[in-house]
C-alpha cells in the first residue's frame, strides 16, 4: 500500500516518524510524500503547544472529509487529548511504533484498531526512512525528571525512560555505514539522560565521540536544572572536536517567581552562572532558549524581568511562546489566567527586543572564513550548511553539494541566518 506519514512537533517525533517508515517498507509498503495518492495516512500528533494541536485537528478533520483512511499515532492519543475528535480513529500510542505494520494491516481491511499502551520500550535501533540521508535523529530516552504545572508533554510521556547506552551506540554506528554525517541526540531533557541507569549524559557522549568516523554531534533541548549535575565535564566534553558549539537551554520565565509557580527547579542566577561558564570556556558557542509569555500571574515586573534576562543574554536563537491553557495541566486551573490581548503585546515586546540584537551578534561573524558542512537543500541555487557553531549559512552554488564539505567566507549577516561564499 501507499501510505504517508504527516509529522507534527518536535525531532523526536521525527524520529519515530522515520522508525515507522522503515517499519512499513521492510513490511513491504511504498512510503509517499503526499496524502494524495495515499491508501492511508499516518498522523503522528503532537501536544506541546495548543495552536500545533489546532493544526493537527484540521489535518485530521481534511482527510475524514476526503474520506481518507487515517492512523492517528503520538502524543495527541497517548495524552488523552481532544479524544472525542478521535473517537472514530485507528489510534497508535508512542510506546507501540513497532506494531505500525500491525495496525496498517488492520486499518486496510476496515477494523477499528487501537494500540496505546503505557509500557515504555527502547526504540533505539530500529529500521529508518530518513527524510534527511545525512541526519540520523537518535532518541537517547522517553519522558523527563521534571512536572512543570503547564506542560501536556509530560501527560504524554510521563517519567523518565533512558535507553540503554549500547543500542544508542548500535543505532549510531549504523547509521554512519549508511553515510550519515550528522547525529541529532534528542530527547525531552538530554542532560536527564541516564538518571534512572547509574550513567549521565557526559558518559554517553564520550562513548559517541569515540566512535570511529566524520561525523557531526548536535545536542539538544537541556534543561538548567539537569546541567547543573554535570555542568564542569558537559563543557569538558563539548569541546570535542565531534560536537557542534550548540547549547539549546530553555529559561522559560525570568522571574524567580514565575520559575516557582511553573515548578521549574532553578533559579536565574543558576541559568546565568551555566551561561557564563559555558562562554568563559566557549567564547562562539550558539546559545538558543525559550521563553513562555503570559503565563498565570506573571505581572508587568515579573515580564521586564524576562525582557531584562534576554537582553542580558542575547540569545542566538529565541523561540517565544504565548501561554495556553492546556487540559489536564495545573497551569490551567491557576487563578490570575492573562488575557490573549496582553499575552500577544508582551509576545510582540519579547520579539522586539530579540530582534534589536539579533542581527548585531551575527555581524560578528563577517570575514569569518572556515568549513561547512552542506546537510540542507535551500531556494534554487542554494544550499545551507553549518559550521562549528550549528550557525546556518547560505551558500549559492549551482553545483551540487549536498553533503559536502567546503570551504567559505562569510559575506553578509541576516538576523537569522548568514550569508557565505565558496572559497576555491
Amino acid at each position: 500500500m501507499k501510505i504517508h506519514i504527516k509529522t507534527f512537533g518536535c525531532s523526536a517525533n521525527q524520529a519515530d516518524s522515520e522508525a515507522m517508515a522503515g517499519l512499513l517498507i521492510r513490511a513491504g509498503h511504498e512510503i509517499i510524500s503526499s496524502d494524495s495518492g495515499a491508501d492511508i495516512v499516518i498522523v503522528n500528533s503532537c501536544t506541546v503547544k495548543s495552536p500545533t494541536e489546532h493544526k493537527v485537528l484540521k489535518y485530521i478533520k481534511k482527510l475524514k472529509q476526503a474520506n481518507k483512511k487515517t492512523i492517528v499515532a503520538g502524543c495527541l492519543p497517548q495524552a488523552g487529548q481532544h479524544l472525542e475528535e478521535l473517537a472514530d480513529l485507528p489510534i497508535m500510542g508512542l510506546f507501540e511504533i513497532e506494531k505500525v505494520a500491525e495496525i496498517v494491516e488492520q486499518v486496510a481491511q476496515g477494523q477499528q484498531a487501537i494500540l496505546l499502551g503505557d509500557k515504555k520500550k527502547t526504540k533505539a535501533g530500529l529500521p529508518k526512512f530518513r527524510k534527511n540521508p545525512l541526519i540520523e535523529i537518535v532518541p537517547i530516552s522517553e519522558g523527563c525528571t521534571g512536572a512543570c504545572t503547564y506542560c501536556a508533554t509530560r501527560l504524554a510521556k510521563g517519567r523518565l525512560f533512558s535507553y540503554p547506552p549500547e543500542k544508542i551506540i548500535c543505532q549510531i554506528e549504523n547509521a554512519l555505514k549508511d553515510g550519515v554525517k550528522e547525529i541529532w541526540i534528542t530527547s525531552q531533557d538530554n542532560a536527564a539522560y541516564g538518571l534512572d541507569i547509574r550513567t549521565n549524559l557526559v558518559e554517553l557522549l564520550e562513548k559517541i565521540c569515540s566512535i570511529e568516523g566524520d561525523f557531526l554531534i548536535r545536542i539538544g533541548m537541556m534543561d538548567p536544572d539537569n546541567i547543573l549535575r554535570i555542568l564542569d565535564k558537559l563543557i569538558e566534553i563539548y569541546q570535542h572536536e565531534k560536537i557542534f558549539k550548540f547549547l539549546h537551554i530553555p529559561v522559560q520565565s525570568g522571574s524567580n517567581r514565575i520559575l516557582k509557580l511553573m515548578n521549574r527547579k532553578y533559579k536565574i542566577d543558576e541559568f546565568k552562572k551555566i551561561i557564563n561558564k559555558f562562554r568563559e570556556e566557549i567564547p562562539d558557542i550558539t546559545i538558543s532558549t525559550d521563553i513562555i509569555c503570559g503565563f498565570p500571574g506573571e505581572t508587568a515586573n515579573h515580564f521586564n524581568d524576562s525582557l531584562k534576562l534576554i537582553g542580558w543574554l542575547k540569545p542566538d536563537v529565541l523561540n517565544i511562546s504565548r501561554f495556553w491553557k492546556r487540559k489536564g495541566t495545573l497551569a490551567a486551573e491557576f487563578p490570575n489566567q492573562i488575557s490573549g490581548g496582553e499575552i500577544k503585546s508582551r509576545s510582540t515586546a519579547m520579539t522586539n527586543i530579540y530582534d534589536e540584537f539579533a542581527l548585531k551578534r551575527n555581524k560578528r561573524w563577517l570575514g569569518w572564513t572556515g568549513e561547512i558542512l552542506i546537510d540542507e537543500k535551500g531556494k534554487p541555487g542554494s544550499w545551507i550548511g553549518r559550521n562549528f557553531s550549528y550557525k546556518p549559512i547560505v551558500v549559492k552554488s549551482n553545483k551540487n553539494l549536498f553533503g559536502e564539505k567546503i570551504k567559505i567566507k562569510i559575506t553578509d549577516t541576516k538576523s537569522n541566518y548568514l550569508i557565505g561564499e565558496l572559497i576555491s
